[in-house]
Formats: C-alpha cells, sequence, structure tokens
C-alpha cells in the first residue's frame, strides 16, 4: 500500500464512507457554521525528531484541495516541547475532519525517529548503526522505515524478497546454519540473482559453521556480552568484509556496551513495534 492509498483508508476509516464527505463528520457539521474558513497551529509537547510532514499535509488537503499547509520543521528535523511544527490555513471542516488522522500519522512516525535519534544518539563515536527489522505496523512498512532514516538509522531488508536471513528455524529445515547459506547461495547463482545472504547465530559453535560459509553479515542473537566479544574476533579474523550485527535484547540502557565490542550494527525491533507517539495538538481559530 503506498502513501496516498494508505491516506485514503485512513480517512474513509474515520468519516464511515469511501467516499471524503465532509458531512459525515457531525461533530463539525452540526456545530461549525458552513464555509467558516480557520487558522490551525500544530504543537509539538515535548522534544522529538519530526516525520511525516508531508504525509499530514496530503492529509488535510485530500479533504480541501485549497488547503494550505506550511511545516515550520522538516521532515528530520529536532523541535522542543512548545515549538509550533507547522501552520494549517483553510477550510474550518475540513481542518477538523482531518485533525486526527493527521496527527496520526505525524505522532507515529515522528515517535520512531525520536527513538531511533535516540538510540544512534547513545551509539556515537563507535562504529555501531543502528538498524531497523521488519517488525512493522501492516501496511505502514515504507513510512516506517523512511521514519527510521530520518532519525539517524539505517534499513534492514524491506522484506522476504531482497535478501536472505537465515535464522534458526530455516537452519533446523536445511540440516545447519552454515548448510543454509550453502544453499541459499547455490539457488541465488541458479536464479542468477544476487541478493545478500544473512545468518543468525546463538552460540560461537555457530559462529565456527558459519565462517567456513561466509555470509554477507553475521547476526549474534541474544549473545552475552562477554561471548559477542569473542564471536566478534573470530570473526573479524576469519572473515574481514563480512559485516556483524547485534540483535535481541537490546536497549538504550545496554546499547552503548553492545556497540563497544567492535559490531557494526544494532537491530532493534522495537523501533517500529513499541516506539511511543511524539505528542502533538492542533489548536484551531476561526478567521474573521
Amino acid at each position: 500500500m503506498n502513501a496516498q492509498e494508505l491516506i485514503c483508508a485512513a480517512l474513509r476509516e474515520d468519516l464511515g464512507s469511501t467516499e471524503p464527505d465532509l458531512d459525515l463528520d457531525i461533530t463539525t457539521t452540526w456545530t461549525v457554521p458552513a464555509g467558516a474558513r480557520a487558522t490551525a497551529v500544530i504543537v509539538s509537547r515535548q522534544d522529538g525528531v519530526m516525520a511525516g510532514m508531508e504525509l499530514a499535509g496530503h492529509v488535510f488537503r485530500q479533504l480541501d484541495a485549497e488547503t494550505c499547509f506550511e511545516a515550520c520543521t522538516a521532515d528530520g528535523g529536532r523541535v522542543v516541547a512548545g515549538a509550533t511544527v507547522a501552520r494549517v490555513y483553510g477550510s474550518a471542516a475540513a481542518l477538523l475532519a482531518a485533525e486526527r488522522t493527521a496527527l496520526n500519522f505525524l505522532q507515529r512516525l515522528s515517535g520512531i525517529s525520536t527513538l531511533t535519534r535516540a538510540y544512534v544518539d547513545a551509539v556515537a563515536a563507535t562504529r555501531c548503526r543502528i538498524t531497523d527489522t521488519r517488525k512493522t505496523t501492516p501496511g505502514w512498512r515504507e513510512l516506517e522505515k523512511y521514519a527510521v532514516r530520518l532519525g539517524g538509522g539505517v534499513n534492514h531488508r524491506m522484506g522476504l524478497f531482497d535478501a536472505v536471513l537465515i535464522k534458526e528455524n530455516h537452519a533446523i529445515c536445511a540440516g545447519g546454519v552454515d548448510a543454509a547459506v550453502v544453499q541459499a547461495r547455490k539457488a541465488a547463482m541458479a536464479a542468477g540473482r544476487q541478493v545478500p545472504v544473512y545468518a543468525e547465530a546463538e552460540t560461537l559453535s555457530e559462529v565456527r559453521q558459519l565462517l567456513s560459509a561466509g555470509p554477507d553479515r553475521i547476526m549474534l542473537d541474544n549473545m552475552p556480552l562477554e561471548t559477542m566479544t569473542q564471536a566478534v574476533s573470530l570473526i573479524r579474523r576469519s572473515l574481514p568484509e563480512t559485516e556483524i550485527e547485534a540483535t535481541g535484547g537490546i536497549t538504550l540502557g545496554n546499547i552503548r556496551n553492545i556497540a563497544s565490542t567492535g559490531v557494526d550494527l544494532v537491530s532493534i525491533g522495537a523501533l517500529t513495534h513499541s516506539a511511543p507517539a511524539l505528542d502533538l495538538s492542533m489548536r484551531v481559530s476561526i478567521q474573521s
């Protein structure tokens, strides 16, 4: 689902119709003077990193093409509590009907950018980059991964189609993690496709198995810090070009120590499945 389809689906959900009929917002229709024009400001109630500005503008214009949406902070920009992040001018009915949908997009995406930035800041001055996972809201993946990039993170694979990622269950079915890597490389070659091959390892024994298979990235899954340090040393000696990723059980409290082991990336599912929404509000005034 692309952004425009998602906007239309969200507005249909709120207005209860396949057409953007403002009369279906019965609260506004029954309480606000017909034809009234309004000005609105969107304010952040906390510090954060903005994401979704262009999307929010499209939401308002979907209900009134003449709506003017002025972003005061670009996507990826930091804001402080109390800052005005956008101003909107147009039909009062359209502004009120679009308000919640626009804020839902802004709050959700800005929350992801804000949390990502917190993790990026926590590993500053190390070689480590912060990456996301596929633990995204159904239909929102491209938007949520965009928000991760705005927060300073990098994207993992977009889906099951653009990289091989061998997890525990794949390894069990294939007869071992190293066998799975070898089979995946042969299949890719037969198909004439060049795709990266990643593989998870939970133990030093599995890391040693992967050294001969040579995946493009070894993901150290839920490893204790001491074991992870040993694993990084093993991989660097045998496969200096292979990326090393830490995954599983990572928090803001322990990420600095994990980054200090020398891993290249840390993947964090919480960036997209548990990021708290950025607290934003919209206030409207009627134009005289």
